[in-house]
């Protein structure tokens, strides 16, 4: 069986905050930057089988094809970053400034690699602007504006909306990321890793880096919406949602009830200092 059990799923995601903690801003921008962009490829994926066959679970389905990809080749996606980074400061491992430098500089490179893939698609799925937006072109606009213009005409209703959906959608991705760790082999990972994904998928929920695409290649295409429009409408809002779902819903809430037990010599020596 290459089944772990959950204590031993929290001593890995332990383990890999510390890790991640260990890289550098070129790495993390790089493996920040092929994430923004297999996100970007998924998310066109989804769009473009769900307006084929007019079932939108179609392409929720097909959806965690990028983030499975993104699990197995060990590359930086800041909303499981959300959960995974705070354990290490958690453990007494790492500072909290080194957890928000790591989120920024992971943050800053799914930006720069969803802008540079949904570039090319615009391009793409335009003939270089000279054609139409349609089928999966219309979906990205109509997607784009209903993410943004919606919230606005909706106020302080449509600010809390979209941050809760970001709650919601994070808490569920972030369960992804730690299903992975379930298993030791790669059809296991798939699998466990896709079932939450599918889930926020297909409820509409918001995710920070997935709109990092939609938003810029939809306004590329035509969508009318503005910069600050992207960023004060969904971008900002959905990542504090993010941040609090993954951070509070999954990471600490599984690491409060299955953190591994500090070894009893550790435990003798923290008591001793606090004698002295």
């Amino acid at each position: 069986m290459d089944y772990a059990k959950p204590s031993d799923v929290v001593a890995s995601m332990i383990d890999a905050s510390l890790k991640k903690l260990a890289l550098g801003p070129r790495d993390l921008l790089i493996r920040g930057a092929i994430s923004g962009a297999l996100l970007g490829a998924a998310t066109s994926l989804a769009f473009g089988a769900a307006v084929t066959t007019g079932q939108p679970l179609v392409g929720a389905i097909i959806f965690p094809v990028g983030f499975v990809m993104i699990v197995l080749l060990g590359l930086e996606l800041v909303t499981g970053s959300f959960a995974l980074l705070p354990l290490a400061p958690l453990e007494g491992k790492s500072s909290w400034g080194a957890v928000i430098s790591n989120w920024s500089w992971v943050f800053l490179g799914n930006l720069l690699g969803s802008i540079l893939f949904g570039g090319l698609l615009a391009i793409a799925l335009t003939n270089m602007g000279t054609a139409a937006p349609t089928g999966v072109a219309a979906r990205i606009i109509a997607v784009a504006e209903a993410k943004t213009l919606a919230n606005e005409a909706l106020g302080t209703a449509g600010m809390i909306s979209v941050f809760v959906k970001a709650i919601l959608c994070n808490w569920l991705v972030c369960l992804g990321v730690v299903m992975a760790m379930t298993s030791t082999s790669t059809v296991g990972k798939i699998v466990a890793a896709s079932l939450p994904i599918t889930t926020f998928f297909a409820q509409g929920f918001e995710h920070a880096v997935v709109n990092m695409f939609v938003m810029p290649t939809g306004m590329l295409m035509g969508a009318k919406v503005s910069v600050y429009q992207w960023w004060v409408w969904n971008q900002i809002p959905v990542t504090l949602g993010n941040i609090v779902g993954g951070c509070l819903f999954t990471g600490i809430a599984l690491y409060a009830t299955y953190k591994p037990a500090k070894p009893a010599a550790e435990v003798a020596q923290v008591a001793v200092q606090a004698a002295e």
